[in-house]
């Protein structure tokens, strides 16, 4: 799909999130800049979610979001060495125990290889600056995912 704007962006993500039931993983992908956040705040839009409430977790590493029928952790991976077990270092194992939450991360990609117990969208934001951006989503009820 292709973003004009960010509200476009943000129209995609909203569209998005009311599909997710809960039990999903969501692993954001995309430069400095690229939407990833907003992406995020869309999705929380369609879960009857503050978004005003929602801001990026870069430096707390972990967001919880108390949404009515479950929680979203919204996780940021960006400040953490990617030569490091960056699932440990944000409790993913157990944030992935509770089988109903939503776990959406950005910069997923520092994840290298991890097994999912969980439906996975790989969603890439492409694109900076004012240009539009082309987000792709992928699915994959597989449950490893790969950088590579």
């Amino acid at each position: 799909m292709i973003s004009n704007s960010p509200d476009q962006t943000f129209e995609i993500a909203e569209i998005f999130g009311e599909d997710l039931k809960g039990g999903e993983v969501v692993l954001l992908e995309g430069d400095l800049g690229a939407g990833k956040t907003l992406f995020t705040k869309g999705v929380l839009q369609a879960l009857h979610y503050d978004v005003d409430e929602v801001t990026s977790p870069s430096f707390t590493l972990v967001n919880l979001y108390k949404c009515h029928d479950f929680n979203v952790y919204h996780i940021d991976l960006w400040r953490l060495n990617e030569n490091s077990d960056v699932a440990s270092a944000v409790g993913l194992d157990e944030i992935l125990e509770e089988e109903n939450a939503i776990v959406i991360i950005e910069w997923s990609e520092r994840l290298k290889d991890f097994s999912f117990p969980n439906k996975v969208f790989r969603v890439k934001i492409i694109g900076d600056g004012d240009e539009p951006r082309t987000i792709e989503i992928e699915t994959s009820h597989l449950s490893s995912f790969s950088s590579n």
